[in-house]
């Protein structure tokens, strides 16, 4: 499949199929991420202060997070807290672009692989595949202008404070540039109350529905079942406690190790287009250097592992942390772990808007130093954001991303063992190999994210040149 459609940015699955005891299924998986991102390059000697305003552009779908992660690292980098409003306006913010992108991903991406949409374009024509006709599936599509109208008002909500959706510059060192009003509280309050409605009332119940009839994807899909949430929403000053916490589950156990250190990632290159001298390495010390061809690499996402092995990052591993989900690792758990995460989170926004305090303070100087090394650990909709930075001279020495995409659609390591997204696809039951949905619904499960920056086709396999300034 290349380019996968309904995702954000561009990614190609190649996976095997074969019959095995009577069933035809995957029997392997290889996930490629077709563009190379370079932001770390784009970095280096830059002021720190253009970090949370370049690495925006890293995604359109998740900005936020990445302003946020950003700013986070650069104020780690210096040991500094900033002020109470701040962190809740960060929260209400961020928290806006989580529900945009949930609601995004359910009507306009996956939904649409279980029901039949609109008999027109973009909709038609699709595959001839085993849609389920059932009433309890039928108001999904009648609520895709609904759902339209829902992300249109989560962008204004995120827009109240962030003062543009998407890309807001809100996100600065040392706090936030808008401070709380009452008009601003009352616009904010419009909009989120409007959303929680839908999310409870219309969201969450099509998840369900669908889940229901299409109940067998319970039990395809499950992949590494290893789980990790880096934690997000911090809900005190110090960050010490997170309305989604910070953990990790290996083979999806039920009692999740509440810590992490970022001293255990490393990311391997042996299956990616980068330089083996960098394979392996942590991303503090991580470089990005091209090297394409390779030998038997087949993707631009390196391959991050916890502690050596694959983990899975998204909604599902945020809920089951927390221990809010924990009913299993599978296709339909991700689509309902997210739902209901999304409805978690609207609800906490409530709460933090009667939280700010109107004329108190959103910003502390922010004591830009010649040196120092920070880590922002946070979440984007689709899983666990990390930036790591280095500063020297007053610029940027060193700047690494690690995005969720990685985590989840990373190739095999330098073991050989598959990312959480290939292991998932394996054993997956295919009906028509020419037109395998099946495997489709896994991947979309995941909620993959490969916009990374401007990139060119070449379908044809001759170079395309764009020439600018006249010449």
């Amino acid at each position: 499949m290349d380019p996968v459609t309904r995702i954000e940015g561009h990614m190609k699955v190649e996976v095997t199929v074969e019959t095995v005891g009577g069933q035809q299924q995957v029997i392997d998986a290889r996930c490629t991420g077709t563009l190379f991102r370079g932001f770390e390059q784009i970095l280096e000697q830059r002021h720190p202060a253009d970090a949370p305003v370049i690495t925006q552009r890293i995604c359109g779908v998740c900005p936020t997070s990445h302003g946020m992660t950003s700013v986070m690292a650069l104020e780690d980098a210096v040991g500094m807290t900033v002020p109470a409003n701040a962190r809740i306006l960060r929260n209400l913010t961020l928290g806006a672009n989580f529900v945009q992108s949930h609601i995004l991903h359910f009507y306009l991406l996956a939904a649409l692989d279980y029901v039949a949409g609109p008999q027109t374009a973009p909709w038609s024509p699709l595959w001839d595949h085993d849609f389920k006709s059932d009433p309890r599936t039928a108001t999904v599509i009648s609520h895709l202008a609904q759902a339209l109208e829902a992300r249109r008002r989560a962008h204004q909500l995120g827009a109240v404070y962030g003062g543009r959706m998407p890309s807001t510059h809100a996100y600065i060192p040392g706090g936030f540039t808008n401070p709380p009003s009452t008009q601003g509280q009352n616009e904010f309050r419009t909009h989120l109350d409007w959303l929680v409605e839908f999310i409870r009332n219309v969201y969450v119940p099509d998840v369900l529905a669908v889940a229901d009839v299409y109940s067998e994807y319970f039990d395809i899909g499950r992949g590494c079942e290893n789980l990790l949430a880096y934690g997000v929403f911090d809900l005190n000053d110090g960050g010490g406690s997170k309305l989604l916490r910070t953990g990790f589950a290996a083979n999806g156990t039920l009692t999740p190790t509440l810590s992490l250190s970022d001293l255990d990632i490393t990311e391997s290159v042996t299956h990616s287009w980068y330089a083996d001298s960098t394979n392996n390495l942590q991303p503090s010390n991580g470089n990005t250097v091209a090297a394409y061809p390779k030998g038997e690499a087949y993707s631009w996402l390196k391959a991050p592992r916890y502690r050596g092995a694959p983990y899975e990052v998204g909604p599902l591993a945020r809920m089951w942390v927390n221990g809010d989900y924990q009913n299993g690792v599978s296709v339909m758990d991700r689509h309902a772990a997210r739902a209901q995460e999304c409805l978690k989170i609207a609800e906490a926004m409530q709460g933090w808007l009667d939280q700010l305090n109107e004329g108190g303070s959103v910003y502390s100087d922010f004591p830009f130093s010649s040196s120092g090394v920070g880590v922002g650990l946070s979440e984007a909709p689709r899983g666990a954001l990390g930036h790591w930075v280095e500063i020297s001279g007053g610029k940027i020495q060193h700047y690494q991303v690690v995005t969720p995409t990685c985590w989840n659609a990373s190739p095999k390591d330098s073991n050989h063992v598959a990312g959480p997204m290939e292991q998932a696809l394996i054993g997956t039951p295919i009906r028509n190999a020419e037109a395998p949905v099946e495997a489709l619904r896994v991947i979309h499960s995941f909620d993959p994210c490969l916009s990374c920056a401007v990139h060119i086709m070449k379908p044809d396999g001759k170079p395309v040149v764009v020439r600018t300034g006249g010449r």
